[in-house]
């Protein structure tokens, strides 16, 4: 019978000394529990953490070695939205769609349908490519997630 190995502990980390390599990873892979990573100088690491996680709130990993792994934001497709900021903002968060909120813009992924209705808004959209980091839901640190209101949107 062989024998079972379990991956080598990897710490979360809120801020770094020395960071060796990095992971770049998108808005929807940095919510995990078990995964493998890849870092950018192509050293494997496994990830296996006791409940999902937005990796988003973390400034590294730390391995069993005691490497330090530096965690960022991949760039993504997203559009740059300008306007009436507040009613636009209103618009996308009625539809529950994660928003990274700036002083004179507004940066959700990219989507047709809303760039659309953005447009029609009378917004100015610009698609682009960069990371992506939204704000987190509204009772703390942590992502939008769908939630039932009891009828259909």
């Amino acid at each position: 019978m062989s024998e079972i190995l379990e991956p080598p502990a990897v710490i979360l980390l809120d801020h770094l000394h020395h960071a060796a390599d990095s992971i770049r990873l998108d808005y929807d892979a940095r919510l995990v529990r078990r995964k493998r990573l890849i870092t950018d100088g192509g050293r494997a690491v496994m990830l296996d953490l006791a409940e999902l996680t937005d990796l988003s709130h973390f400034a590294g990993l730390r391995l069993s070695d005691g490497t330090e792994i530096a965690l960022e934001a991949a760039a993504e497709p997203v559009l740059v939205v300008e306007g009436n900021l507040p009613r636009l903002a209103w618009h996308i968060g009625n539809r529950h769609t994660p928003c990274q909120i700036e002083d004179d813009h507004l940066i959700i992924r990219d989507d047709h349908v809303l760039r659309g209705m953005l447009e029609g808004l009378g917004a100015k959209v610009t698609p682009d490519t960069r990371p992506f980091r939204p704000e987190g839901g509204a009772y703390g640190h942590g992502r939008t997630m769908g939630h039932d209101h009891g009828h259909d949107h």
